[in-house]
C-alpha cells in the first residue's frame, strides 16, 4: 500500500521546456544585477561564500564568483548555492507576474485526488526547496503548496545515489516500500528501487517502452496507488 508519494518536478510534474526556457533564461539574464545588488545581504552572502568554496577559491572576487555562477547555469550544474540563488531570482520574477510556475493539469487533479484520500505528498528536485515552493504557489491552478507535506532538494544529497532516497524515507517516517518516487530519469528510478522505494517513470513524450526497467506512464491519470 502506498501511503506517500514522492515526486521530481521537471519533465514530471512540470514541462522540461519551463525550466529550460523560461526559469534558466531568466536567472542567467539576472544573476550578475542580483548578485550585486545584494551581496551584502546576509542570506545572499551566506550563498556567495558557499559559491567560493565550490569554486576553491574563498578570496574570490564578486565578478568571478558571477562568472561562475553563469558558468554553472550554461553547463547545468546541479551545485546547490547556485540553486538556491536561482530560487530568489525567481521568487522576484513570479512576484513581478514575469511568468507562472508551469504544472500539467494530469498532474494538478491527481495530487488533489491523492492529498483528500490521505496520501502524503512531497517533492525531490535537483532545484532549490526555496524554488520548488515558489513554482507551486504560482501556478495557472493556483497555490498548490498546501497539498505537500514536505520538500528535498540537493542538500538531502545527489538524485542518482541510493542514500538520498534512504534518508528522505526516514524523514517521511514510512517504510520504503510504501513511498512511491515518480520522475522521468532513469537514473533517480534505479537509487531510489535500489533504496526500496516503489517507483514509476514519467513518459511525457514519445512512446512507452513494455520493455523498460521501471513502470512507465504517459500522465499521471495512469499512475496507481
Amino acid at each position: 500500500m502506498i501511503r506517500a508519494v514522492l515526486t521530481d518536478i521537471e519533465g514530471t510534474t512540470s514541462s522540461l521546456s519551463f525550466v529550460k526556457d523560461v526559469l534558466f533564461p531568466y536567472a542567467r539574464r539576472n544573476i550578475g544585477g542580483f548578485v550585486r545588488g545584494h551581496a551584502d545581504d546576509a542570506r545572499v552572502a551566506t550563498l556567495l561564500d558557499e559559491t567560493r568554496r565550490e569554486m576553491g577559491d574563498p578570496g574570490a572576487s564578486l565578478d568571478a564568483v558571477v562568472a561562475r555562477l553563469i558558468d554553472w547555469i550554461d553547463r547545468d550544474r546541479k551545485v546547490t548555492p547556485l540553486k538556491a540563488l536561482q530560487g530568489l531570482i525567481w521568487e522576484a520574477g513570479y512576484a513581478a507576474g514575469d511568468f507562472r510556475g508551469h504544472v500539467y493539469e494530469d498532474a494538478v487533479a491527481a495530487l488533489r485526488d491523492w492529498h483528500r484520500n490521505g496520501v502524503r505528498l512531497y517533492v525531490y528536485s535537483s532545484g532549490s526547496v526555496y524554488a520548488q515552493k515558489l513554482l507551486f504557489a504560482h501556478t495557472e491552478y493556483g497555490d498548490l503548496t498546501p497539498l505537500f507535506s514536505g520538500y528535498f532538494d540537493t542538500r538531502v544529497g545527489p538524485k542518482a545515489e541510493s542514500a538520498s532516497y534512504r534518508h528522505i524515507a526516514g524523514q517521511v517516517g514510512e517504510a520504503p516500500e510504501t513511498v512511491l518516487f515518480l520522475s522521468d530519469i532513469v537514473a533517480e528510478l534505479d537509487a531510489a528501487r535500489e533504496a526500496g522505494l516503489q517507483t514509476c517513470q514519467l513518459v511525457r513524450e514519445g512512446g512507452l517502452d513494455p520493455g523498460a526497467a521501471h513502470r512507465q506512464v504517459g500522465d499521471f491519470s495512469r499512475i496507481p496507488l
